[in-house]
């Protein structure tokens, strides 16, 4: 189970944060890193962090975009250090933790931390179904990287043993959608809005972002997202006669 959960690190612009990251998330039992577009790789810096953990970052994989870390991803969840103009289902990290192990019984599940002093952008949040804060002191809420990971995978762990303990029996999984799935469904659903009218593409708006918004909040499950598309295909086909 452990195994299906990805930290990811985004841009990242100091090797040794990626060793004390390997450290954190080894200690927790985590072993999956993937590295988005590193300002710099991985050096003897980030194995003497590691503290043992040197498997952790040799293993890593590195991807150029975000888009390419989260193929196969059923859940994703985002950092962020402050509110956005346009809110987003949240998490704290004990819920953080008890999702991501139930999701990743039948789905790989990202984490995704962003860069160390601006974290990720809005377009990266709206690719997350919920964002995570982390209800540190509001006088003083300073956490580093590795700090922040350490936190994340303490609740991973502490909700996959308290869900060994409990040896609940399995009850029929909803499949939901993997992360590429909906990316796709989002492109279709901005070609139809953009050749019916509807979006301007002079004037675009916040529409495709208030939708991606909806679509995330009421999170489709794989049979409601094809419905979805055969609607979208069922209008192109209209518009053509």
């Amino acid at each position: 189970m452990l195994e299906n959960i990805r930290i990811i690190l985004v841009e990242t612009s100091h090797t040794g944060n990626m060793g004390s990251t390997a450290r954190a998330m080894k200690t927790m039992g985590l072993t999956n890193l993937y590295l988005v577009n590193p300002l710099v790789q991985p050096d003897s810096h980030a194995i003497a962090l590691s503290a043992g953990a040197s498997d952790v970052i040799g293993n890593a994989t590195m991807v150029d975009s975000l888009d390419k870390a989260l193929v196969g991803c059923g859940l994703v969840i985002g950092t962020s250090a402050r509110s956005r103009t346009l809110s987003w289902p949240m998490v704290e990290p004990r819920e953080c933790g008890e999702r991501s192990v139930q999701e990743a019984e039948h789905a790989s599940v990202a984490i995704v931390f962003g860069r160390e002093r601006v974290g990720l952008t809005n377009e990266e949040l709206q690719k997350c179904h919920y964002h995570l804060n982390i209800p540190t002191n509001p006088d003083y809420g300073s956490l580093n990287l590795a700090m922040a990971v350490q936190l994340v995978s303490y609740e991973i762990r502490m909700a996959y043993l308290a869900r060994q303990d409990k040896n609940e029996q399995k009850t029929d999984e909803v499949e939901y959608p993997l992360a590429d799935d909906m990316e796709r469904f989002y492109h279709h659903l901005e070609c139809v809005l953009n050749d019916s009218g509807f979006i301007r593409k002079a004037h675009p708006g916040q529409i495709m972002n208030r939708l991606r918004r909806l679509f995330t909040r009421a999170r489709p499950e794989m049979q409601e997202l094809n419905i979805l598309r055969g609607i979208l295909s069922s209008v192109e086909k209209w518009a053509k006669k």
